[in-house]
């Protein structure tokens, strides 16, 4: 009886068992296989390679990265020959990115090779089969932006102070170049401006497009900007005030852009700080950091370039029969004689070589052969615009500047 009775338990507690061992299977037709998610980047499926992502080092090569990612020298050579013409290997910057995309088998090498050049353009260079290059530029969105400032010090630090893009600055500096000299800009001269940024995925700033539209007010006298294609042939972009004259003049007020200090202006009787003595000083003299660029302040063509005793590293050019410029003391010369330059074009970088304390670029200005200060001469304006564009500016600048006009005084908005 008891052996019975335990062979009718141990059945029951099968049973029991199998029944919920059964309850928790879940049928085979709920399994989904999972999904592989594309990572795209580059135009390519990140996926389908092994990854290498990096900055390039001083001193690292094209060539380096490439063999360091398993790519032969002979491979190396006819990649860069075949790509000569649309990406120079020869030029990366120190601490841009790039990424190697790798083959996954057992050879693990290189196929393509992506050069980052700033937050937006990228350089592809695809070798898996044929080599090709090309640049590309991620998807970028565009957001207008008003702002104004006042001076209290410098153009710079109201921009800075004013939770604006620090290149605002630079931008205005450009724009107006040939109008204010900003160095003598005084607390109370104020400035508004219509602009747009870039933003990669909505999301990441990229930086500045372009200035749509500018205003400055200095010592109460105002002065507009807006940008126009005058140059239709050339396709190139100027400014004009609210009237179609150009801000451009024949001569830029300063052979540094932006960041200078006037420490010695031109004059008949100057104590000269290395020879001890007094004598004329025919020069304007723009102190700044050594190796900041000089420019060439209209167009011209390179007479002399060469060293002396006294002039250091020197460059003259000679932009007509009317005028000539001379930059003195550089730290090194950029240019040859009989070459042509344009105005703004470097020739050259701040230093303290020949008589000079310290690192600054002496400024020399002649006029039909003499010397002269060229604070005190009424310039030529560049190429005016043509008249038959005129009315169609006009008409084009009408609605920005009334929004322009209505930009309170204030930061960004």
């Amino acid at each position: 009886m008891k052996r019975i009775l335990f062979i009718c338990l141990l059945l029951i507690a099968v049973s029991s068992c199998k029944n919920e061992i059964n309850t928790a299977i879940i049928p085979i037709a709920n399994f989904v296989e999972p999904i592989e998610i594309p990572n795209i980047k580059y135009g390519f499926n990140l996926n389908d390679f092994d990854v290498v992502q990096d900055t390039i080092r001083k001193d690292e090569s094209f060539g380096q990265i490439l063999f360091n990612n398993n790519v032969s020298y002979a491979r190396i050579a006819e990649i860069a020959e075949k790509i000569k013409d649309t990406f120079d290997v020869r030029r990366l910057n120190v601490n841009k990115p790039y990424t190697v995309l790798k083959s996954e088998d057992s050879l693990n090498q290189g196929q393509v090779f992506i050069y980052q050049k700033d937050r937006v353009e990228y350089v592809v260079v695809d070798f898996r089969d044929s080599v090709t290059s090309y640049t590309k530029g991620l998807p970028i969105k565009l957001v207008e932006k008003s702002a104004s400032g006042i001076i209290e010090s410098s153009l710079s630090e109201t921009v800075v102070e004013g939770g604006m893009d620090y290149n605002i600055a630079l931008e205005l500096s450009d724009i107006y170049a040939w109008t204010l000299d900003f160095l003598k800009l005084q607390p109370g001269d104020r400035f508004k401006l219509l602009y747009t940024e870039k933003y990669i995925n909505d999301t990441t700033y990229a930086g500045i497009d372009e200035i749509k539209a500018a205003y400055f007010e200095h010592n109460k006298r105002s002065f507009y900007a807006f940008p126009f294609e005058a140059d239709t042939i050339n396709g190139v972009l100027d400014y004009f005030d609210e009237e179609a004259k150009t801000l451009r003049k024949a001569f830029l007020k300063s052979p540094i852009k932006f960041k200078y200090r006037l420490s010695s202006r031109y004059s008949p009787r100057r104590f000269h700080p290395v020879q001890k003595r007094w004598k004329a000083h025919k020069g304007t003299d723009y102190a700044a950091k050594r190796g900041t660029p000089i420019l060439a302040t209209a167009n011209g063509k390179v007479i002399k370039s060469g060293y002396t005793r006294g002039n250091g590293n020197y460059v003259k050019i000679r932009h007509n029969s009317t005028y000539s410029t001379q930059y003195l003391h550089m730290s090194r010369r950029e240019v040859k004689v009989g070459q042509t330059v344009k105005q703004g074009e470097m020739i050259g970088r701040v230093g303290s070589t020949g008589l000079a304390t310290g690192p600054h670029v002496c400024y020399r200005f002649w006029k039909n052969g003499r010397q002269v200060d060229p604070y005190k001469q009424k310039l030529p304006e560049a190429k005016p615009m043509d008249k038959n564009l005129q009315p169609i500016y006009l008409e084009s600048i009408k609605d920005i500047k009334k929004m322009l006009d209505e930009v309170e005084f204030t930061t960004v908005k």
